[in-house]
């Protein structure tokens, strides 16, 4: 396993040798990806609710919340300037009277990032060290995950909020969170997941995914506990895990998880490693069900390591389908292995994003939860040089997982949330690069970190 603190290019791993790299491995093949591409769940969607709300506010006799940030540099731009924000959105007007006014010291202002794939209800974070053991098959790690989960003294919800707060006090504002079902836990990971949003819902945008990691036909009892956390509005999207290479049962999975998903009204967000023609004929399976059960836009599939050994024409066609259905992908980056080539997604509109995946949990010891970090990486493993290259990556972090989640981007125009990170640095490609520490946290207009600590 590639430690994060030092990415480095790999071959890629024996057929034979099962781990975190060889399951989990992802890139984004960035080339050619504009930084400032527009997307459907852009922020110029965001101008018309802002005005309602303004309008809304005027009328109920509501004072506008206004912060001033004074002397940033959005995206690095060669003078400061200040930043008007009101009731958590940055505005074109002058600061009204009394607004506060909060010092940034000529500092960088970058949107604040997405982690699009995590898995904070299986971490150790904070903890003891966890000693792990060799494992050859999903189905070993998945019993070292029943083992952690039973050993460990602290509750999920104290467990995630610890992850996801650190994740916040990093710069992240919006997280795709995937939380085990089986009847191995129950409900407890989404339930402790729920928890963690709920005590950080003024700084962090949650999506919770019931992810059947030990199969949803294999182990008996796993599909009523889907219907369950999706009845009771626990979840906002079903998972699923390789239909035929894991479950051995691509018809059957499926149809169990987007009846779910049509019955209750949530979306779907399957993991995806299978290769070849198995990986190739359940992506097929999930735009048919896409399509027959009119959820474009609802569905997402991760990893997906069946797409980068497709030949031009054979991407482009499954590419129009995704697009077409508007199915959203998202990768991790931990090594070059399997590189989803996003630019050519992107040239039929599909949606990518950029995860950190499971961090210190009984898959893998590394893992930050730090999305400028995961940047970086994405950077390292592409082995890209260009500044261009550079704010890709970036691009990728912040505005793709939000294009995932359905979040306005945070880019600084008039109308669009106000979250944002500080750092001292001369440009965007060099902040990518050096990951300088994350002074100024902002989430809608208020402080919610500095110097890197997360304010409770």
């Amino acid at each position: 396993m590639q430690s994060p603190s030092s990415p480095q290019s790999s071959s890629p791993a024996s057929p034979g040798a099962l781990s975190r790299r060889t399951m989990l491995a992802g890139a984004a093949a960035l080339a050619g990806a504009s930084a400032t591409a527009a997307a459907a769940a852009g922020p110029a969607a965001a101008v018309a609710p802002v005005a309602a709300e303004a309008a809304a506010s005027r009328a109920s006799g509501h004072k506008a919340r206004a912060v001033v940030f004074r002397d940033v540099r959005p995206f690095g731009a060669a003078r400061a300037r200040d930043l008007v924000v009101v009731d958590g959105r940055v505005s074109d007007r002058p600061a009204p009277h009394g607004a506060k006014v909060v010092d940034g010291g000529g500092r960088i202002a970058l949107p604040s990032l997405v982690d699009a794939h995590i898995h904070p209800d299986k971490t150790t974070w904070g903890g003891s060290w966890v000693s792990r053991r060799p494992a050859s098959a999903i189905a070993d790690y998945v019993a070292q995950d029943v083992e952690l989960f039973r050993s460990q003294r602290r509750p999920v919800a104290e467990r995630a909020y610890g992850l996801m707060s650190h994740a916040v006090s990093r710069g992240t504002r919006g997280m795709r969170a995937h939380a085990d079902v089986a009847p191995a836990y129950g409900l407890a990971g989404v339930e402790g997941v729920a928890a963690a949003r709920e005590r950080l819902r003024h700084a962090l945008d949650v999506q919770i995914v019931a992810f059947p990691q030990h199969g949803v036909i294999r182990t008996p009892g796993t599909a009523a506990l889907l219907e369950k956390a999706a009845r009771e509005g626990l979840i906002d999207m079903i998972g699923g895990i390789d239909p035929i290479g894991f479950d051995n049962a691509l018809d059957d999975q499926l149809d169990v998880v987007f009846g779910i998903a049509d019955r209750h009204g949530v979306g779907v967000d399957i993991h995806l490693h299978d290769r070849g023609e198995k990986g190739m004929k359940a992506m097929r399976g999930i735009v048919e069900r896409t399509r027959a059960l009119s959820l474009a836009g609802k569905v997402t599939v991760s990893h997906v390591f069946c797409l980068p050994g497709l030949t031009d024409r054979e991407l482009g066609s499954i590419a129009a389908d995704l697009g077409d259905q508007d199915i959203a992908l998202t990768t991790v980056a931990p090594s070059d292995s399997l590189v989803l080539p996003i630019a050519r997604l992107r040239e039929h509109g599909v949606r990518v994003g950029l995860g950190s995946d499971g961090v210190r949990d009984s898959w893998s010891p590394f893992g930050n939860a730090d999305m400028m970090h995961r940047a970086h990486i994405l950077g390292w493993v592409t082995d890209v040089r260009l500044d261009d290259e550079l704010r890709d990556c970036y691009d990728v972090a912040a505005h793709g997982g939000a294009d995932v989640m359905g979040l306005a981007h945070a880019d600084f125009t008039t109308g669009a949330p106000a979250d944002f990170v500080l750092v001292r640095g001369e440009c965007l490609p060099q902040v990518v690069v050096d990951m300088p520490r994350r002074d100024m946290v902002v989430h809608g207009g208020v402080v919610v970190a500095r110097d890197g600590e997360f304010l409770a």
